[in-house]
């Protein structure tokens, strides 16, 4: 049987429609084809080969405690926060374009995710003088139940080490404040060491009970600012403990805010003093943390709230003193008013934070002191990364304490309870992370004529 014409050109075409049919479907097989469609994905190939570098050089801050210390570091750390979304969105894409198959690249991706994480948990936790190490040690053993934490990661001989390191760090601190002897305090000088004890000593008024200073300065270790104010009260007598009518360890207890205090005390300067348990952030503030002595009287011997630290009180001839002690010892030095609280920052002389040079938790503080001479410095920073004020840290408000000349001084409860009252007016801004709050308080440091 013959074909004419039209047949050979009907054959034809149905030969080119089942060549272009096998074409489609090997290019539909051939994943290489499909690859081609798409163009390659080049933001996840930057951010394999440059992640595992920047996070060497973050493990090196991080080791040399330089971490955030100047322009280049920070530059770094956007940078790896930056391509570690970069690779997260990239094998996104991977996995939308292969429909779930775990190709060359993806698996690539992801042995980069767990190198970076082994060989930067490997360095902070076991790489020499890591601060992350003894963090863990301190706090696993200083539990009764939880001691597995450490035991688990360290062997014996590098926790006893780390806890003797760390004993030897704070026994200044265990050991406490010695009493001092005040100096004769000149106001008529004309010549001063530096400014900030022209700062001090200058006054208005010969008869002023107190000066409020402006506290302005910059994080160390960061460009992150703070301000508050410092307050100098020159009659260490006048300085009393106030407690709020409700405060207690019953359920039931409550506090009252620090203008409350004040004006129910009358007094001219108040601020914000222990600390008081605050299951989940919601308490009211009645229920103060560790020995609470007023007028040479144990009030409440609640549990302590901090690991460091411990009695911050004056004794009956107005010298404050910073020692770990029981309430019983505590009245037998004679000790009219105290909270328990920490850390010190200064203890006889000695800023206990002098060698911290990197950036740390800044937050809004509370610190109380005291000169040599007999002056009392209250200090509040305000913090909670607040619109003009971020924040400071131990090694910040230590710093101007030392500044100040704080023979000793001690950490107070902070955070949003961070208040200073002149009058029954807030001077500074609490602050709750997110809106201007006024917090319930235990108890508070006054000043009264």
């Amino acid at each position: 049987m013959g074909y004419d014409d039209e047949d050979i050109e009907i054959i034809d075409a149905f030969e080119d429609i089942k060549k272009v049919s096998h074409v489609d479907k090997k290019e539909k097989r051939d994943p290489q084809n499909k690859r081609k469609e798409h163009p390659k994905n080049k933001i996840l190939m930057v951010s394999i080969v440059l992640l595992p570098f920047l996070s060497l050089i973050y493990i090196i801050s991080m080791h040399s405690k330089i971490l955030i210390n100047n322009r280049i570091s920070i530059f770094v750390l956007v940078m790896i926060i930056a391509l570690t979304i970069a690779l997260i969105f990239g094998l996104i894409r991977e996995l939308r374009i292969k429909r779930g198959i775990l190709n060359r690249t993806f698996k690539t991706s992801l042995s980069v995710i767990y190198i970076s994480i082994f060989v930067i948990a490997s360095v902070l936790l076991y790489g020499n003088n890591s601060t992350v190490r003894d963090f863990i040690i301190d706090k696993a053993m200083r539990t009764t139940n939880h001691q597995y934490l450490a035991t688990w990661l360290f062997d014996n001989k590098t926790i006893s080490t780390s806890l003797a390191q760390l004993k030897e760090a704070t026994a200044i601190e265990i050991e406490g404040s010695r009493r001092i002897d005040f100096e004769e305090i000149n106001y008529n000088q004309t010549i001063y060491a530096n400014e900030y004890e022209a700062a001090i000593l200058t006054k208005e008024n010969e008869d002023d009970l107190y000066k409020i200073i402006e506290i302005n300065g910059k994080t160390i270790g960061a460009n992150h600012t703070y301000k508050g104010y410092l307050v100098a009260i020159y009659d260490p007598s006048k300085v009393k403990l106030a407690t709020s009518v409700g405060a207690g360890t019953q359920k039931g207890s409550f506090g009252e805010i620090l203008s409350v205090i004040a004006k129910k005390n009358k007094a001219e300067i108040a601020m914000n003093a222990g600390g008081f348990y605050d299951p989940f952030w919601n308490s009211n503030g009645g229920i103060p943390h560790g020995m609470v002595i007023k007028d040479g009287k144990v009030l409440s011997e609640f549990r302590r709230g901090v690991a460091t630290g411990g009695m911050i009180g004056f004794t009956n001839d107005n010298k404050l003193v910073l020692k770990r002690v029981t309430s019983d010892e505590a009245l037998a030095m004679g000790i009219r008013d105290a909270v328990d609280w920490g850390p010190y920052l200064i203890v006889n002389g000695k800023n206990q934070y002098a060698n911290v040079k990197y950036f740390s938790w800044s937050t809004s503080r509370t610190v109380i002191g005291q000169r040599k001479d007999g002056i009392v410095l209250f200090l509040v920073i305000d913090g909670g990364n607040q619109p003009g004020s971020y924040g400071a840290s131990y090694a910040d408000a230590a710093k101007i304490m030392e500044n100040y000349g704080a023979i000793n001084a001690a950490n107070l409860d902070g955070g949003t309870s961070t208040a200073l009252v002149k009058n029954n007016k807030y001077v500074n801004n609490p602050w709750n992370g997110h809106q201007r709050t006024i917090r319930s308080l235990p108890n508070a440091w006054i000043v009264v004529k």
